[in-house]
C-alpha cells in the first residue's frame, strides 16, 4: 500500500506453536505487579474506594478468560474513565461521595447492560467511525483533567477549585503551600517514572516502573512515619502528615463489596453519565483491542463483538460488586505481550494475582503514599496531553490539529460527550464547506465490487470519508469472507480521502499481510495529500475524472 511506504509492516508469525501456561503465568504475575498500584490509583482518583479498582481487575480477569476472544488484552480499570467516574460520584451524591459513589455503581449497571445489547448487535464495527483525531483530543483533555487534580494530591496539598481549568489556575498556589515530606515522596515517584525508561541499560526495561515507585515510596513513607498523625518544622513552617496520606481500605475485600443505589438511576444525570460510560468506555476498549492485535506476534484477530460483550458482562458484575467501570486496557496489555503471554490465560491469573494479593496482604496495600499513586496518574496524564500529541496530529494535517484542539478544549470546558460531539460536528462542516463532500455522499460511500477466487476488486466512485466508512467496511468485509486474499482498491475516481479512510486503510493493507494476502491501492498517485505524511488526508487532481 502506497500510503503506508513510511511505515513498513513486522512480516506475519507463522501460526503460533503450543507453548507451556508457564508463559502465561509468568506475564499474569509481572502485569499483576504494574496493576497494583494503578488501580489503586485509578479508584482513588475516580473518588471510588481503592479496592474498587482491585475488584474490576479481578473481575476483568476471569471475565475476560472465559468470554473474551482477544488473547492478549488485559481487562480491567483504565485511567480513560476516571472523569467520568468521578463526575458521576460528585453530580449524583450532592457533597455525600458514599452515596454518590452506590449511584455511581448503579449507572455502572445500566451502562454494562447497554454494552451487552451493543455486542449482541454486533456494533463493534462503530469503533471505525470515529475520527482518530477527536479521539485522540478527548484523550488528551482526560490527561490535562488527570493531570489538574492529581499534581495537588501529589504535592500534599488540598486545592479549593474543583473545575479542571481553575484546578491548573491554582497548581501555582499549591507549589508554594506543598507538604515538603508528602512533596518529595511525589517527585521521586515522578522521576522514577520519567527517568527509568531513560536509562541506557537493557535490565532497566525489565523492571515495571510502578513496581520500582513501591518499592522507593513505601520504605520512604515508613522513614517519614506517616502512620502516625504528627508536625514537624521546615523553614519555620509548620507541616502536619499523618495516616491521611496514604492508603486506607476499609476492611476485608469481602466486607468491601457495596452493592448499587438505583434511586436516580432515571434522572437525566445518570442518564447522561449512563451515555458516557457505555460510548466512551465501549469506543476506547474497541481501539485498544484493535491495537493489541497489531502487537500481537502471531497476528491474531480479535472478535471485536465477543470482546465487547466480556467487557459488558464484566462491567455487570463489576458495578453490582462496587468495582469501577472496565475496558481492554492498552497499557498493561502492552506489558502483557512484552512479557511473553501467549493466551488469555494471563489476563486470569494477573487477577488471581491481585485476588492473592489483598486477600493475603492487605496491611502493605496501606502503607502505600498516596503521592506515589498521584505520580503514576500525573505521569499517565503528562503522556496522554504530550506536546508530541499536537505534534503528531499537526503533522497529518492543519484540519487534524483543529478537530484535536476544538475536542480538547471543548471537553475541558463542558464534559467529555460534549467535547467528542464537537468534534464530530467539526469535522462534517469541514466536510462540507471545506473538501465539497457531496452531502448525499457523506453516509454512505458509493462503492463497487467484484471476486474472482482469491482476488477482490473495490472501486470508490464517492468521497471516502469517516462517516461512511463502513459502507467500504461492509464490502470489504463480504469480499474477504467469499475468500479473497488479495483486494484491489481503486480510488482513482474518490474527489476525496480523510485520514480516517487512509488509516482505515493502512490497518486492513496491515491485517491482510498477517492473514497471507496483500491490498492493492489503486489510483492513489492522482491524489494530492494535504501534508506529506503518508495518512494524511488526499484530493483528486484530475477532478473532471471524478464526477
Amino acid at each position: 500500500m502506497q500510503a503506508a511506504a513510511e511505515q513498513p509492516h513486522t512480516e506475519s508469525a507463522a501460526s503460533p506453536a503450543p507453548r507451556s501456561w508457564t508463559a502465561d503465568l509468568v506475564a499474569g504475575f509481572l502485569v499483576f505487579l504494574i496493576a497494583l498500584p494503578l488501580c489503586l490509583g485509578i479508584a482513588l482518583a475516580s473518588n471510588f474506594p481503592p479496592v474498587a479498582g482491585i475488584i474490576t481487575a479481578i473481575v476483568g480477569g476471569v471475565v475476560g478468560f472465559f468470554l473474551s476472544r482477544c488473547e492478549l488484552t488485559i481487562k480491567g480499570p483504565a485511567a480513560g474513565l476516571i472523569v467520568i467516574a468521578l463526575g458521576a460520584v460528585t453530580e449524583l451524591g450532592g457533597g455525600d461521595a458514599a452515596l454518590g459513589y452506590r449511584r455511581a455503581l448503579a449507572v455502572g449497571v445500566v451502562a454494562a447492560v447497554v454494552q451487552i445489547i451493543f455486542a449482541l448487535l454486533k456494533t463493534g464495527r462503530l469503533g471505525e467511525l470515529f475520527p482518530p483525531s477527536v479521539v485522540h483530543g478527548m484523550l488528551a483533555a482526560i490527561g490535562v483533567i488527570i493531570v489538574s487534580k492529581q499534581a495537588h494530591v501529589m504535592l500534599g496539598v488540598a486545592p479549593e477549585a474543583k473545575e479542571p481549568l481553575h484546578l491548573l489556575a491554582e497548581l501555582p498556589h499549591s507549589l508554594g503551600e506543598m507538604n515538603p515530606e508528602i512533596a518529595l515522596i511525589g517527585g521521586v515517584s515522578l522521576l522514577i517514572l520519567f527517568g527509568l525508561p531513560m536509562l541506557p541499560f537493557k535490565w532497566t526495561r525489565r523492571i515495571p516502573a510502578p513496581m520500582l515507585v513501591l518499592l522507593v515510596a513505601v520504605p520512604l513513607g515508613i522513614a517519614l512515619d506517616l502512620s502516625h498523625e504528627h508536625t514537624y518544622t521546615l523553614a519555620a513552617h509548620e507541616y502536619t502528615v499523618g495516616p491521611r496520606f496514604l492508603v486506607k481500605l476499609s476492611g476485608t475485600l469481602i466486607s468491601s463489596i457495596t452493592f448499587p443505589d438505583f434511586s436516580e438511576i432515571t434522572s437525566m444525570t445518570s442518564i447522561k453519565y449512563v451515555i458516557m460510560f457505555s460510548l466512551v468506555g465501549s469506543i476506547e476498549s474497541l481501539l485498544s483491542a484493535k491495537a493489541v492485535d497489531l502487537l500481537d506476534p502471531w497476528r491474531r484477530k480479535s472478535n471485536m463483538d465477543r470482546d465487547l460483550l466480556a467487557v459488558g458482562v464484566g462491567n455487570l458484575i463489576a458495578s453490582f460488586l462496587g468495582g469501577l467501570p472496565m475496558i481492554s486496557e492498552i497499557v498493561r496489555s502492552r506489558a502483557n505481550i512484552d512479557n511473553g503471554a501467549y493466551t488469555r490465560k494471563a489476563n486470569l491469573f494477573h487477577g488471581l494475582f491481585l485476588l492473592a494479593f489483598v486477600a493475603l496482604l492487605p496491611g502493605l496495600i496501606q502503607s502505600i503514599p498516596l503521592a506515589a499513586l498521584a505520580a503514576m496518574l500525573v505521569y499517565t496524564g503528562l503522556r496522554l496531553a504530550s506536546p508530541a500529541e499536537f505534534k503528531k496530529t499537526w503533522q497529518v494535517g492543519a484540519e487534524q490539529l483543529a478537530l484535536f484542539v476544538t475536542t480538547l478544549i471543548v471537553t475541558l470546558a463542558t464534559d467529555l460527550l460534549l467535547g467528542v460531539a464537537a468534534g464530530i460536528l467539526l469535522k462534517f462542516v469541514l466536510h462540507l464547506a471545506m473538501n465539497k463532500i457531496s452531502p448525499r455522499h457523506l453516509f454512505s460511500a458509493q462503492v463497487e465490487t467484484r471476486a474472482e477466487g482469491a482476488e477482490g476488486w473495490l472501486t470508490l466512485r464517492s468521497a471516502a470519508v469517516f462517516s461512511n466508512y463502513l459502507s467500504l467496511h461492509k464490502q470489504v468485509g463480504a469480499l474477504r469472507a467469499a475468500g479473497a486474499q488479495t483486494l484491489h482498491v481503486d480510488v482513482s475516481h474518490a474527489p476525496f480521502i480523510d485520514h480516517t479512510t487512509m488509516e482505515r486503510l493502512h490497518d486492513l493493507d496491515f491485517e491482510l499481510k498477517a492473514a497471507g494476502g496483500s491490498l492493492d491501492l489503486i489510483g492513489l498517485e492522482r491524489h494530492r495529500p494535504l501534508k506529506p505524511h503518508p495518512l494524511a488526508a488526499r484530493r483528486l487532481v484530475q477532478t473532471q475524472d471524478a464526477e
